[in-house]
């Protein structure tokens, strides 16, 4: 997987973003209710934190309050770090049954976009709009965009820059911002739509 994602600031960051099929999950994953940078850069975090490698299998076999741990050791990895530590130990449980412990299996072994999208949705902490998004995401910066996509997508496989599936340099990261910041003073949500 060699992907175009920029998003954290941090080249070594979003290297393993765009190498790693783990990571992007797990970057996915956490971003909700805390910036993008931050959210992104947590399995960078989180390989160091657990000696240097993110394994699915190994992850899925330790004891789940050792990742807990690892999420809220200082600075934590998360708002809700012991929440979102069990979600990625349920991901990556999933991922290890469903998968073999192989994250691009979810994606590369996917014959359509139908398909992947409801593999997406299947995911632990996934819930239509992180899977829409995600999807788009793969289709748009990491070459994974099996027929169909676009309309599992919705309208994150549009050109408006309104999701990370859109950041490729700090000027995309930018516009993406920019677009939810606009959103949100017209109290619309990333698809907009009035929010309620």
């Amino acid at each position: 997987m060699a992907g175009t994602l920029y998003i954290t600031g941090d080249e070594d960051a979003d290297r393993l973003l765009n190498t790693d099929p783990l990571a992007l999950l797990l970057g996915m994953l956490l971003d909700q209710q805390v910036p993008m940078e931050w959210a992104f850069k947590g399995p960078s975090v989180l390989r160091e934190r657990l000696g240097g490698h993110l394994d699915a299998k190994a992850i899925a076999a330790m004891d789940p309050e050792e990742l807990v741990a690892a999420f809220l050791e200082k600075p934590a990895l998360h708002r809700f770090p012991g929440s979102m530590a069990r979600r990625a130990y349920d991901l990556c449980v999933h991922l290890t049954e469903q998968y073999g412990g192989d994250a691009a299996a979810v994606w590369e072994t996917a014959p359509d976009g139908e398909e992947l999208f409801r593999r997406l949705r299947a995911l632990p902490g996934f819930g239509q709009e992180k899977s829409q998004i995600f999807l788009a995401l793969l289709a748009k910066r990491m070459g994974q965009a099996p027929p169909g996509w676009e309309r599992f997508a919705g309208v994150f496989a549009d050109d408006t820059p309104r999701s990370v599936a859109d950041c490729t340099s700090p000027a995309t990261l930018a516009q993406v911002r920019e677009f939810k910041r606009a959103m949100k003073a017209a109290r619309r949500d990333k698809q907009g739509r009035p929010l309620v």
